[in-house]
C-alpha cells in the first residue's frame, strides 16, 4: 500500500457476509481513487472475515485487512483503522451501505474549499432487505444545541480531518458509548470547538429498517441517557432542554405501531417496498 493516500476509508465489521461485497465493491467504484480501504473485523463468527480477505488479496495496494483477537465493539475497533490509517482525510463506511460512485469526489472537494469544516456527513437514501424506503436529510450547519438534542451526522457518511479525529483523541471506548459512540464523538468534537456541516447531496444507501426505532434495548437507552447528561453539562445547554436528558426512555415506552407511523412519515416513506424500490446503484 501507499506510503500516503488523500482519503482512509474505515470499516468496522462483526457478522455482515450478506451485505459486505457489496459495501466494499462501492468503494472500489469510487471516481476519486486516492483512497485505502482499511477493513477491521471485530471476531465476527460468519464468513466477514474471509470475504474480506478475498478482496485484499485481490487489491492489495488498495486493502488492509486486521482482525480484532476478542470482539472489542465499534470504538475500539474503528481507532485502530484510524491507528494504521495514511490518509489526510478519514472516511467512514459501514459493511452494510452502499457509496455512490461520487460520494468520495464531493466530500474531498467540499474540506478542500472548506478548511473551517472539520468533517462533512452527507444525506442518504433509506434501504432495508426489500430496496429503498425513505430518505433522510440532517440540518446542514447544525448548531452545539442542535447536535446535543439528536444525532445531526449519519455516521457511514462522514468524511473527517484525521488531524481533528486525533485531536480529541478518537472514539470514546467505554460501556456507556457502546451503542451511541458517533453522538459522543459530535458532541466531543463540538466541545473542542470544532465545526461540522452536512452536504445536502444524497451519497450513500444507508441500511435502516422501517421499525428499527424499536429494537434498542434498554440497556442501551440507560446508556445513552448517561451520555446526554454528560454533554447537557459539558456545552452547557440551556436549561430548558434539560428534559431531553431522558429522551431515550420517553421513547422507549412509546407504542410501536405510532413510532412506526411518526417514522415512515418524517422520511418520506414510499410504500411497501416493491420491484420499483429495489436498488439500482447510481452511477454519477
Amino acid at each position: 500500500m501507499k506510503d500516503q493516500v488523500k482519503v482512509s476509508v474505515i470499516m468496522g465489521v462483526y457478522n455482515c457476509e450478506k451485505t459486505i461485497s457489496k459495501s466494499i465493491d462501492s468503494i472500489l467504484r469510487q471516481t476519486f481513487t486516492d483512497w485505502e480501504l482499511i477493513i477491521c473485523d471485530d471476531c465476527s463468527d460468519d464468513l466477514s472475515y474471509e470475504i474480506s480477505l478475498n478482496y485484499q488479496s485481490q487489491y492489495p495496494e488498495k486493502i488492509m485487512v486486521l482482525r480484532n483477537d476478542k470482539n472489542q465493539r465499534l470504538s475500539y475497533t474503528l481507532n485502530r483503522c484510524i491507528e494504521v490509517s495514511k490518509g489526510e482525510l478519514i472516511a467512514r463506511m459501514d459493511a452494510d451501505d452502499i457509496s455512490f460512485d461520487n460520494r468520495l469526489s464531493v466530500q474531498v472537494s467540499y474540506l478542500d474549499s472548506n478548511k473551517n469544516v472539520g468533517w462533512i456527513g452527507s444525506s442518504v437514501e433509506l434501504i432495508d432487505d426489500n430496496g429503498a424506503w425513505g430518505t433522510r436529510k440532517s440540518i446542514l450547519k447544525p448548531t452545539k444545541v442542535e447536535v446535543y438534542l439528536e444525532n445531526q451526522f449519519i455516521h457511514p457518511t462522514v468524511m473527517f480531518r484525521k488531524s481533528v479525529l486525533n485531536a480529541v483523541g478518537g472514539y470514546t471506548v467505554s460501556k456507556v458509548t457502546r451503542r451511541g459512540q458517533d453522538y459522543d464523538l459530535w458532541c466531543k468534537l463540538m466541545y473542542a470547538g470544532y465545526t461540522g456541516e452536512n452536504l445536502s447531496n444524497v451519497l450513500l444507501y444507508y441500511r435502516e429498517d422501517q421499525d428499527s426505532f424499536s429494537k434498542k434495548k434498554w440497556k442501551y437507552r440507560i446508556d445513552n441517557v448517561i451520555v446526554r447528561k454528560k454533554w447537557y453539562k459539558e456545552l452547557k445547554i440551556p436549561c430548558k432542554y434539560f428534559w431531553t436528558i431522558y429522551r431515550p426512555l420517553l421513547v422507549g415506552i412509546i407504542p410501536k405501531k405510532l413510532m412506526q407511523k411518526i417514522h415512515r412519515n418524517r422520511y418520506g416513506y414510499k410504500g411497501e417496498s416493491n420491484e420499483k424500490n429495489k436498488i439500482k446503484v447510481r452511477k454519477n
